[in-house]
């Protein structure tokens, strides 16, 4: 493990925004992990867990150590006549298995085709889209307790999953995720393609019996066509949770804007596009310096090249702050903001 000093972050995060990290390293197998944090608690260095950077805007040059897992393998761990377990480190591409999966002929997880990021961010965000959340099909995840250098599996029931949420997300700092075990269909068995979205892209593809990969294909469609390629133009994908509200809520906001988007989670409970709240509150397509929201997706903050961290962090805020006189809402961030 080589520690790095003085390291631009700018390719090992979506954002692309030049910022640096005092110390910087890539750990590939677990005994380097453990060797990076023993070196920041010797240094007395805050540390921050990179994968992907898909889901962090940072608004300053990070001082301390950077540690970035770039953990690789995938491991069968057993099967039955229906399903299969499979063990993935964190390290590896998101969506680079999920195609695997499908290549491979596994189902459940063709919904969330190009989310970017590592699969061991997947179970900390409980990631989703399109009726597909990655609880659906954990099993366990593997994580290293980084107070007493342990490694445990904590069983899917333990994880506390809820919407882009769990106990790795609550207990912030106290667990790093190893490998993640899916659990894995051997046949589609019923696809998820409730969204209208999802089916309109079914049918332009003008398939009239989808299968798991044309599912997988549509959604990808549909993130291509609403997104921009970080590649191309700096973003984190979704930058708000969707909020949701309870019922008196949401009538209230029904009576002014009787079309408003919605999705009935209970009796009690409705979720609402924080993208729709968004482009109503004025956002969508602007423009501020460098920084701005996206022309297509108002869910998505975007760098045109040369914002900062905190000109991006300014924008978010004032949309909340729009959004709470608005509509009477609070939008909660989906990125981790450092």
């Amino acid at each position: 493990m080589e520690i790095q000093t003085n390291v631009s972050l700018k390719p090992y995060h979506t954002f692309g925004i030049e910022v640096k990290a005092k110390e910087f390293c890539e750990v590939s197998v677990v005994a380097e992990l453990k060797e990076a944090l023993r070196y920041a608690e010797v240094e007395q260095y805050p540390y921050f867990i990179l994968g992907g950077g898909s889901n962090v805007l940072f608004t300053q040059d990070y001082d301390g150590l950077v540690i970035r897992v770039n953990t690789k393998g995938k491991e069968k761990v057993s099967e039955d006549s229906t399903t299969v377990l499979w063990r993935v480190q964190a390290g590896e591409n998101w969506h680079d298995f999920v195609m695997w999966t499908l290549d491979q002929g596994y189902y459940g997880l063709e919904n969330l085709a190009l989310i970017p990021g590592t699969v061991g961010a997947a179970p900390i965000q409980n990631i989703g889209a399109y009726g597909v959340e990655v609880k659906d099909v954990v099993e366990t995840v593997e994580v290293l307790d980084v107070d007493t250098f342990d490694i445990k599996d904590i069983p899917h029931d333990a994880c506390a999953f809820g919407y882009r949420d769990s106990i790795f997300k609550r207990q912030k700092g106290k667990y790093i995720v190893l490998a993640v075990t899916f659990r894995l269909q051997k046949n589609a068995g019923t696809l998820v393609m409730d969204y209208g979205a999802v089916k309109a892209a079914l049918a332009q593809m003008k398939v009239d019996a989808p299968t798991a990969e044309d599912v997988a294909q549509a959604v990808i469609n549909i993130r291509q066509s609403k997104l921009p390629d970080p590649a191309t133009l700096g973003n984190s994908g979704s930058f708000f949770k969707n909020p949701v509200v309870d019922f008196a809520v949401f009538e209230t906001i029904q009576k002014t804007y009787p079309d408003v988007p919605h999705y009935k989670l209970n009796n009690t409970d409705v979720k609402i596009p924080a993208g729709w709240l968004i482009e109503q509150a004025g956002f969508k397509g602007k423009r501020f310096g460098d920084a701005g929201v996206h022309d297509m997706q108002a869910l998505v903050l975007v760098n045109h090249g040369k914002a900062s961290g905190q000109e991006l962090f300014d924008l978010a805020q004032n949309i909340r702050q729009k959004v709470k006189v608005d509509f009477g809402i609070d939008l909660a961030f989906e990125v981790n903001i450092l």
